[in-house]
């Protein structure tokens, strides 16, 4: 079942994801409270039962807090797709099993459905037909992400 986009712009930093203030707290349901808060007050009201986020060049930029795609996946984020990423963000997010892909988001509106396959780099806007290739993955982070992270997919291969 496709997904409701709710897209943003460029440079979104990980500050308008999860403010500093926030950040030093254990409680994950804080984070989830003020995720994007910043940037949209109805952010979690639209995440509902979930969500894809969609976003321009340059996401995730600014400091290497973790909190930022873990807030972004326990407030119901199913992925992030944006024309790029800052690679910190990119690698906290693949190691906390939050996906991402990085393709042309041009064509995506906010409100359009959205389906996607991490294994195969496809994202289908259902709302319009139209099919983007993403970027591919290499396989070690298609797995990493299919066991939920990385200390998920460590314990599966017992190096952990």
């Amino acid at each position: 079942m496709s997904d409701v986009a709710l897209k943003y712009g460029d440079d979104i930093s990980t500050d308008l994801i999860i403010a500093g203030k926030y950040t030093k707290t254990l409680n994950l349901q804080d984070l989830v409270d003020h995720a994007m808060e910043d940037i949209d007050p109805d952010f979690l009201s639209r995440v509902g039962d979930g969500a894809v986020l969609v976003a321009g060049k340059y996401f995730g930029c600014g400091s290497s807090r973790e909190q930022a795609p873990v807030a972004l996946k326990a407030a119901g984020i199913k992925v992030v797709l944006a024309s790029s990423f800052a690679r910190i963000f990119f690698r906290n997010a693949i190691n906390i099993g939050l996906p991402i892909m990085e393709c042309d988001t041009s064509s995506i509106s906010d409100g359009d459905r959205i389906d996607f396959d991490i294994g195969t780099g496809t994202v289908t806007n259902v709302t319009t037909g139209a099919v983007i290739q993403a970027k591919p993955l290499p396989d070690n982070m298609v797995k990493i992400l299919s066991a939920g992270g990385v200390v998920e997919y460590l314990k599966e291969q017992g190096s952990f």
